[in-house]
């Protein structure tokens, strides 16, 4: 799971909200550029709100309720204790974002958020059966990681679990509440994992030793053995999508592109594809032909 913030905004005169350049990269921000610049500049340049989900809500509160288990010594990492996390961490995260408290704002008799929960109490035990907890003692839990690159990029990210055998080889573990893809489509889903593998290897100069994607909604356990040369691949990948996010920064040429995903998109009112006009620009822009002078500062700051 990762959710870290890739723009900055900092407060003006009279409390106003002004936004700034990206000056990082995550995985989950890389991922909406592919998928839509338009997508990626509503949610780090112009920061506009979205509603919460149901299954993203439920995935950040099964995220919460294994990283905690692991507190407990490990011959208590039992499912009944996972399940019995699970109304604390929900009351702890309406706490941090109450808007979540929304998703059943309409159900007065409960009987909705009790499925939901007992989703998430299923998602918890299935986890048992494609990991031991009694066994494992994790390095780091919710790790932040930061790595700037030769060139000024700064990549960020959250990492699940990071497990440390006695020799010395780090394995990288991500925890997702939804199903596995399908086999043509494990290169998108490792996508993160070789990110979070790269950055690590900036830091620590050690390939992690294996990468693991444990898939909670479908009960399956995709892993991948990284290389040098993998992480090479990615490091140039990043660098190709950081030069089109500055593109698109100084131009304010940000293009959308439509696809199967935007029905679930919350920006459609202000999104082109469908009638909507994006808000101003709230970045400079450097006119076509200036001088090259203003290129490469994102990054580098």
């Amino acid at each position: 799971m990762e959710n870290s913030t890739d723009g900055v905004t900092s407060a003006g005169s009279g409390g106003a909200v002004t936004a700034s350049p990206p000056a990082s990269l995550s995985p989950s921000r890389a991922g909406d550029f592919m998928q839509c610049p338009l997508l990626y500049r509503f949610r780090v340049i112009d920061k506009l709100p979205e509603k919460p989900s149901e299954a993203a809500t439920r995935g950040t509160l099964v995220h919460a309720v294994l990283e905690r288990l692991f507190d407990a010594p490990a011959a208590d990492r039992t499912v009944p204790r996972a399940k019995s996390l699970i109304p604390g961490q929900w009351e702890q995260l309406r706490e941090k974002r109450p808007e979540v408290a929304e998703l059943f704002a309409d159900d007065p008799d409960g009987e909705r958020l009790a499925r939901w929960l007992s989703e998430a109490e299923r998602l918890v035990e299935r986890w048992f059966g494609l990991e031991d907890p009694t066994r494992l003692e994790p390095a780091e839990r919710e790790l932040f990681v930061e790595a700037e690159l030769d060139s000024g990029l700064r990549l960020r990210g959250i990492i699940d679990r990071v497990d440390v055998a006695p020799t010395g080889e780090v394995r990288i573990v991500d925890y997702k509440t939804g199903k596995a893809p399908r086999p043509e489509y494990a290169e998108g889903a490792l996508f993160q994992m070789k990110f979070y593998a790269l950055v690590v290897w900036r830091l620590k100069g050690v390939v992690p030793r294996r990468l693991q994607l444990v898939y909670l909604g479908s009960g399956d356990v995709l892993t991948y053995d990284p290389v040098p040369a993998d992480l090479e691949r990615v490091e140039r990948k990043l660098l190709a999508l950081w030069d089109a996010i500055r593109t698109a920064t100084e131009t304010g040429d940000w293009r959308p592109r439509p696809t199967k995903l935007c029905g679930w998109c919350d920006h459609q009112a202000v999104c082109p594809e469908f009638g909507g006009t994006p808000p101003p620009y709230p970045l400079p822009v450097v006119p076509a032909g200036a001088d090259d002078a203003a290129q490469g500062r994102m990054g580098r700051d």
